[in-house]
């Protein structure tokens, strides 16, 4: 039966599966788990069937990895052969290790337990996981394994009674192989993580090409040329590019940038003439630029002569008078507006694929492709890890993955004894990769695109803030509903709010309530001071603050908490001597905020306590829309403030939080944090003047804090917001929500001189 030629799942990978249609299965009488040989034109592999998915019912599709593809000599959407399969079970088979393996004791077991189901062939090289071995750290932690004799001959199927012996002769020699170390296995379509489309993109520009130039000749066009693949570091430009390579089979040739440049007139040049001609000769073949950046910047914009005649030399190999052929050029930059602007035309680079980072389905991908050789204990939900890595790319994942193992490692090291040349198998089955081992992996990993902005998300959740409950109801609705319930807001055809400003008297707790929301929110955190956008030199500051921005969106969801936002986002038309970089500031605070670039799931939070000087165009709807006043508590807030500070105190009986919270009239929760450190000094003053140095260990546990220490504190801690201030604060609130600004209020704005 004729069937058509996909990629496999990537966590069904390296399994020696064959996921075949249904509807196939039941014309062939076909079970799950019978075996099938698949023959392509040269080639032919034998695998184990396996339900195909829902999504390929009725469509004649056959699904396998990149291995059995390559043994069938077959390529993604090429048909295939297919029949059922007499395989005998296997006494027993003899396999050799790669040479630079070494394990004491029986290796056996683990071999079969990983085999098991397969069906093998004497002299097939099979990718073997030994999850943490020595050989972790090659590519797709595989090792490869040489099948040196099966009993009986032909294709074998390895079964839980299978005797599994190891060669003493390394792999490299089995049949003829020359000595060496054996190449590490291929990247196939199966080691991609969530760039289904993005793939399918590149595929469509040069395998079609290669494979069927008749279908452009039919059309009367020239067939794509060029694709340029940018994206932040670590989505797997690169990985791509190799894997593209592998499947097609084509002739590959790698530039990398900076190996070109000579110091001697025209010999950069003569390099990449070179790589294009011997490309011609071999074609098809795909020419791969990676870091294009460095080789063709900006001509306008470059001091070095070199750098301008190495652009012109490539637009002219590119799209010169000669004809190039069957030769795809693939470039791979994270630095897009830096390349020179006549290579991103049409006949040049044809087409730009952006790979982003990868969203929640696609990062569940990413780490199936890192862990399905791991020994993960069951009951790891990969879900919930990807769920929580918000802006994490592919090589963060892998970094994930990589340090759980490496926990793992830690756990059993003890047990190894490193003087020796050989690990003992045992310790080897033992190793397994735990729950535990991820949450410490999760702990010390952050998004790479955020590293420079990195904060880590506050540790303060909403229970620590005291009283405050319509502000923080406020707070909930804007920030945390569209990133839980996105669905209700799409269905309510509602945008999500683009920023919240909290206002309100010094010490009200505006900055605490900002990090309760960022750790209630799950999401990333960029926290920016004020000022340190500020730069002496003209355009650094708008820089800065584009920048911020830029990395909010590529890492969404997150929250940009600008605190003591007045001081960078005053009024314009003031100009106080600062040569206009506060206004040019704001400008571009705004253009951000509610410019032709939309913000997907980034939200502003800013905070300040003088609403009055802020820039009246801020805070329109569609920028700052949800003006939230902190308010100085009232008594049930000053109760519940006072609970949370004296939570871990040990206070004595006659403390009575009611009483304090009646007469602290006019304190805001720094006041009262204030009042609760004072009251524990002085219970501590009393206790050490005391008793002597060595009797303190004994008796500490008998300190208690008594109303008399309270009264002390409230003796030393007064007020700071008086009765003016906080009428005034309430008259700005009244005019926010008569929708005017507190700025066109002149008495308002002079109170705070």
């Amino acid at each position: 039966m004729k069937l058509t030629v996909k990629p496999l799942k990537q966590k069904d990978a390296g399994r020696g599966l064959a996921a075949v249609d249904r509807a196939a299965m039941r014309e062939m009488n076909l079970e799950n788990g019978d075996y099938i040989l698949v023959e392509g034109s040269e080639g032919r592999a034998v695998a184990r069937v396996w339900p195909g998915y829902p999504e390929d019912e009725g469509s004649g599709v056959i699904r396998v990895d990149g291995r059995l593809r390559q043994e069938a000599d077959v390529g993604v959407d090429d048909r295939v052969e297919v029949e059922p399969a007499e395989v005998n079970p296997a006494t027993s088979i003899t396999v050799a290790l790669p040479q630079n393996l070494r394990i004491r004791g029986n290796i056996g077991p683990h071999i079969r337990d990983k085999l098991s189901g397969q069906a093998v062939t004497k002299g097939q090289q099979v990718p073997f996981s030994l999850g943490l071995g020595p050989l972790s750290s090659m590519s797709g932690q595989k090792i490869p394994l040489k099948v040196a004799d099966t009993d009986p001959d032909g294709t074998v199927v390895v079964t839980d009674s299978t005797e599994i012996e190891v060669s003493e002769k390394p792999a490299e020699q089995i049949s003829g192989e020359s000595a060496g170390a054996p190449e590490a296995p291929s990247v196939t379509y199966e080691d991609i993580g969530g760039l289904d489309d993005e793939l399918e993109q590149v595929r469509e520009m040069v395998e079609l090409p290669m494979r069927h130039p008749e279908l452009f000749q039919q059309l009367g066009i020239e067939p794509p040329k060029g694709v340029l693949l940018h994206g932040p570091p670590g989505t797997g430009k690169t990985l791509m590019a190799k894997a593209v390579a592998n499947e097609i089979d084509a002739y590959f040739t790698n530039i990398s940038g900076p190996e070109i440049m000579s110091k001697y007139y025209g010999e950069s040049e003569e390099q990449l003439r070179e790589v294009f001609e011997e490309a011609t000769e071999n074609a098809p073949a795909i020419v791969f630029i990676d870091e294009i950046d460095s080789i063709a910047p900006k001509r306008g914009e470059t001091s070095g002569d070199v750098e301008r005649r190495v652009v012109a030399q490539l637009l002219s190999l590119m799209d010169g008078l000669e004809e190039r052929g069957q030769v795809t050029v693939i470039g791979a930059t994270n630095r897009l507006d830096a390349l020179d602007p006549a290579l991103r035309r049409g006949g040049r680079f044809d087409r730009e694929i952006e790979i982003g980072v990868p969203d929640k389905a696609g990062r569940k991908e990413v780490l199936q492709v890192h862990t399905r050789g791991m020994p993960l204990v069951d009951g790891i939900d990969l879900d919930q890890y990807a769920e929580s890595t918000h802006g994490f790319v592919g090589a963060d994942l892998e970094s994930l993955a990589k340090e759980s193992a490496m926990n793992a490692l830690r756990r059993v090291r003890p047990q190894l004894d490193l003087e020796q040349d050989e690990i003992d198998a045992d310790v080897l089955d033992s190793l397994q990769v735990t729950e535990r081992d991820f949450k410490e992996a999760m702990k010390g990993i952050e998004p790479s695109a955020l590293r420079e902005v990195f904060v880590e998300v506050p540790d303060v959740s909403w229970d620590r803030v005291g009283g405050l409950e319509d502000t923080k109801e406020r707070l909930r609705e804007t920030i945390q509903w569209p990133l839980d319930y996105p669905d209700v807001f799409e269905q309510m055809d509602l945008e999500a709010a683009k920023g919240v400003l909290l206002y309100g008297p010094p010490g009200t707790g505006k900055t605490l309530m900002a990090k309760a929301v960022a750790n209630e929110a799950q999401s990333n955190f960029i926290s920016i001071k004020g000022p340190e956008l500020l730069n002496k030199y003209v355009g650094e500051s708008e820089k800065g603050v584009r920048e911020v921005f830029e990395k909010a969106r590529s890492n969404a969801p997150t929250v940009v908490f600008f605190d003591e936002i007045d001081s960078i986002a005053g009024e314009r038309g003031q100009r106080m001597g600062d040569s206009g970089v506060g206004e040019r500031v704001v400008s571009q605070l705004l253009t951000e905020l509610d410019g032709l670039e939309e913000l997907e799931d980034v939200v502003v939070v800013a905070t300040t306590n003088r609403p009055d000087l802020i820039d009246s165009a801020l805070l329109r709807p569609g920028r700052l829309d949800r003006h939230v006043h902190v308010p100085v508590p009232d008594e049930g807030a000053r109760r519940a403030i006072f609970a949370v500070h004296t939570e871990h105190k040990p206070l004595a009986d006659d403390v009575d939080l009611d009483e304090l919270a009646r007469r602290t009239d006019g304190y805001v929760g720094a006041d009262i944090e204030a009042v609760c450190r004072e009251a524990s000094m002085a219970a501590t003053r009393e206790f050490i003047n005391s008793v002597s140095p060595e009797d303190t260990g004994t008796s500490v546990g008998n300190v208690l804090v008594t109303m008399d220490h309270f009264e002390q504190a409230l003796g030393e801690v007064r007020a700071s917001v008086d009765e003016e201030t906080r009428d005034r604060y309430e008259q700005i609130e009244e005019r926010f929500s008569r929708g005017q600004e507190p700025a066109d209020e002149p008495e308002v704005s002079r109170t705070f001189q």
